[in-house]
């Protein structure tokens, strides 16, 4: 059977934990509970199925004078749609910054590179774009990003404007004192579609990241922010284009990333994967990216492996308010990435209390999750 034809692990494991956070019947403990090395997660039960491994790549190569020198390998984790405003700025004002990754950051610790998606602004700014939802964080959120190890956060999405180009600027300020980079917009295309490369133990890897949503029921139409020679904005995600960076990007990196901000909103149904996700997907994919990151839909969906890279259409929200069920329940997924791309991947099991994720133990998680179904395959 080909792994694209089987459903994730993660969909049982996060279906339960999100309808069990809805109940109240799960203590949220601070404890990770899935080590790398892993594919079954131990709570599930024997006929569930897993997600399969990426072929074995050689990790030692030889040197002239016949000893061996390992490879490069970096460990990449990465989150869903982070929204730092509304209820979780005023803990943040209330309580310090630490409180906001207090619950997940042992979980964050062994990561080389840690990546979100930026759902907010982050800004003093008052004169907010007439649209459904205007998100922005203050200042001092920055920090906690800081703390939490971030490392690359994208701007591509629907909110990064929520206050005009200056609040995009501001963000992009706020986080630069931190020494984290952002993606995906810029103050004209070629910024906005510029990859973002970082090198970690001996491997090059470039970020591209786009969005790709429709227009709200308010009339705004998100894609009227898209960035051109003389205005700026964010990355849209035109196939084509996207074809063109992944393969210019590729002549720089040993490894290209993918973030793609796409899909459907949950509502009060849970959507499939949409024609055109799957098809900016795997646009990636053929181009040379190695890995493709989603958000938007606010729930997590399907992980797929597709002509030898990682697609995980959408990892959902991770920092977020106002949300509840199924919507609170993540992941973080951690990728062991090698110049072959991507070697193998796993995932932490995350629930969202209160806007804030913390780690959930494999005690805690009900036995009944096993017989629980999934969300449609799409």
């Amino acid at each position: 059977m080909r792994f694209k034809d089987k459903f994730l692990p993660v969909f049982l494991i996060i279906t339960g934990l999100g309808l069990a956070a809805c109940s109240g019947s799960v203590p949220i403990p601070l404890l990770i509970s899935s080590p790398i090395a892993s594919h079954i997660p131990p709570f599930l039960p024997s006929n569930t199925p897993i997600p399969v491994p990426f072929p074995p790549s050689p990790t030692v190569s030889p040197t002239p004078n016949g000893t061996e020198t390992p490879l490069p390998q970096v460990t990449l984790e990465a989150v869903g749609d982070i929204m730092l405003g509304r209820t979780v700025g005023q803990q943040v004002l209330a309580k310090g910054p630490q409180i906001v990754f207090a619950g997940v950051q042992s979980a964050f610790d062994p990561a080389d590179i840690l990546v979100g998606n930026l759902e907010c602004a982050i800004t003093d700014q008052n004169q907010p774009v007439q649209k459904s939802f205007d998100l922005k964080a203050p200042p001092q959120t920055a920090k906690a990003l800081s703390l939490a190890g971030f490392t690359l956060l994208s701007q591509a999405n629907n909110h990064a404007m929520d206050f005009g180009y200056a609040g995009l600027v501001d963000t992009q300020n706020s986080l630069s004192q931190y020494g984290i980079a952002t993606v995906g917009a810029g103050s004209d295309v070629a910024a906005a579609h510029a990859p973002v490369i970082i090198r970690r133990n001996g491997l090059r890897m470039a970020f591209l990241a786009y969005v790709d949503v429709l227009p709200e029921k308010s009339g705004f139409d998100p894609q009227t922010w898209t960035a051109t020679a003389s205005s700026p904005g964010v990355a849209w995600a035109d196939p084509e284009q996207i074809k063109s960076d992944v393969q210019a990007a590729k002549l720089q990196a040993d490894v290209v990333i993918v973030m793609l901000h796409g899909g459907i909103e949950i509502t009060d149904v849970i959507n499939g994967i949409s024609a055109n996700q799957r098809l900016e997907a795997h646009t990636a994919i053929d181009a040379g990216a190695a890995l493709v990151l989603g958000s938007h839909p606010h729930v997590l969906q399907q992980i797929e492996y597709y002509h030898g890279g990682l697609i995980a259409y959408s990892l959902g929200n991770f920092v977020f308010d106002q949300y509840a069920g199924i919507a609170n329940a993540t992941i973080i997924l951690r990728v062991i990435l090698g110049r072959a791309g991507v070697l193998s991947y796993d995932y932490v099991p995350v629930l969202i209390d209160n806007g804030l994720p913390h780690l959930v133990a494999v005690k805690d998680v009900p036995p009944a999750i096993g017989t629980l179904v999934a969300p449609p395959k799409p």
